[in-house]
């Protein structure tokens, strides 16, 4: 019974695609205040860094899931098929957080340096 094999790539692989379009659109379309607070004065700068973030977002989380997705096991029931597919998206929707939560990292500590340029510049 091979064709459960089959089955598990193609639900897999809709999750894959589904989650990662729905993580990037939520996180980049809120992410780009947090680079208009970085860049201030340069909200093209603000925009083309957003944009470089979701491309790096994109390979980033599509790579580990076409990574991930080779099954060594032969599938003869539904049961097996279910446990499987489980630990397989359950661990990609954990990389998309830890993802999630890196790119937020970075936008905090870029917030945090501009906010520190901004007071070592005097006013003219």
């Amino acid at each position: 019974m091979e064709n459960l094999n089959f089955v598990a790539y193609w639900i897999y692989l809709f999750f894959v695609i589904a989650l990662t379009l729905i993580v990037a659109h939520i996180l980049f379309r809120n992410s780009l205040n947090f680079m208009n607070e970085i860049f201030q004065t340069r909200p093209h700068l603000a925009e083309s860094t957003n944009r470089l973030f979701r491309v790096g977002f994109f390979l980033l989380a599509f790579g580990i899931g076409l990574w991930y997705l080779k099954i060594n096991t032969t599938m003869v029931t539904k049961e097996v098929l279910f446990e499987i597919l489980s630990v397989k998206v359950g661990a990609f929707t954990l990389f998309l957080g830890g993802l999630l939560f890196g790119n937020l990292y970075l936008f905090f500590r870029g917030m945090r340096a501009s906010r520190k340029n901004r007071v070592m510049e005097p006013k003219v």
